[in-house]
């Protein structure tokens, strides 16, 4: 039976996580990776619901199931299809489960089932006992140098540095602009010479890719690599084997399309 005393909580993202967070049921927009996972567990939530972002390349979008399973904690996901990424209150309002670890099915939660009617199940959630592994944080890689300009790789935007400015980054964050709607937060403020995001599935709204035209407003060039191509949370993934799936108006300009490698976008940026 469900605790009435137990708060569910939507929120855009998991870095927003704070002290209060313990005990308490989070619909949350982020994708359900490692790193998330990770600051769940690290705020001693009770249950959580993430977002699937199309499941895409080796399952990438659904590890933290199977990572919060080995720590005790039931945690679904929402369909990338069904509700917008970043936005925890319309996951909650239209979302639809289409992943969740045994914890949760235990207590009966299914695939196809409401997010809401999930997130009321997870009240009745025990709170886990597992100790969360540091190693798993997200990391920063250096990827190489084209024409004296790096190649940084973050596995999570939040990694980016003022140290970036000017380079080409690559991040394992999906595409949505997060914060806001100034075109600066797409960067956190860097004004670099381009961006890669992960699409995340194509969320609906737009949700996924929508820090591609706030970039057109600051003429940087942007892109998406498409989920089955890359692995989400992955910047090394992405730059391995990662192909575009959309580019922003300022990046074709320069000669970047639909299908072009994340290489090869990567050499066009640093000799245009």
């Amino acid at each position: 039976m469900a605790e009435a005393n137990i708060e569910i909580i939507p929120l855009d993202s998991a870095t927003q996580l704070g002290e209060s967070a313990a005990d308490k049921v989070f619909v949350i927009g982020s994708q359900a990776t490692a790193g998330p996972a990770l600051w769940a567990a690290k705020a001693g939530v009770r249950a959580v619901i993430f977002h699937d972002t199309g499941v895409g390349k080796d399952e990438a979008g659904l590890s933290a199931l199977p990572y919060l399973q080995k720590l005790g904690m039931a945690a679904a996901c929402i369909n990338s299809q069904t509700a917008r990424i970043s936005d925890g209150k319309d996951m909650l309002t239209r979302g639809v489960i289409s992943h969740c670890n045994v914890l949760a099915e235990e207590l009966g939660v299914k695939a196809g089932q409401p997010c809401r009617d999930a997130a009321e199940l997870l009240r009745a959630a025990s709170q886990f006992s597992g100790e969360p592994d540091e190693s798993d944080e997200p990391l920063r890689h250096n990827l190489g140098e084209i024409n004296d300009i790096s190649i940084i790789g973050l596995d999570t935007m939040p990694l980016i540095t003022a140290e970036d400015s000017g380079q080409i980054v690559i991040t394992g964050s999906h595409g949505g602009l997060v914060g806001g709607g100034d075109p600066a937060n797409a960067t956190r403020g860097i004004a670099v010479k381009a961006a890669i995001f992960h699409d995340a599935g194509m969320c609906p709204d737009n949700s996924s890719t929508s820090r591609l035209p706030a970039l057109d407003q600051l003429a940087i060039p942007a892109a998406t690599v498409g989920a089955m191509s890359a692995r989400i949370s992955d910047a090394i993934s992405m730059f391995d084997t990662g192909e575009l799936s959309m580019v922003n108006k300022t990046a074709q300009e320069l000669g970047a399309n639909i299908g072009m490698s994340a290489k090869k976008f990567c050499e066009l940026i640093a000799y245009s």
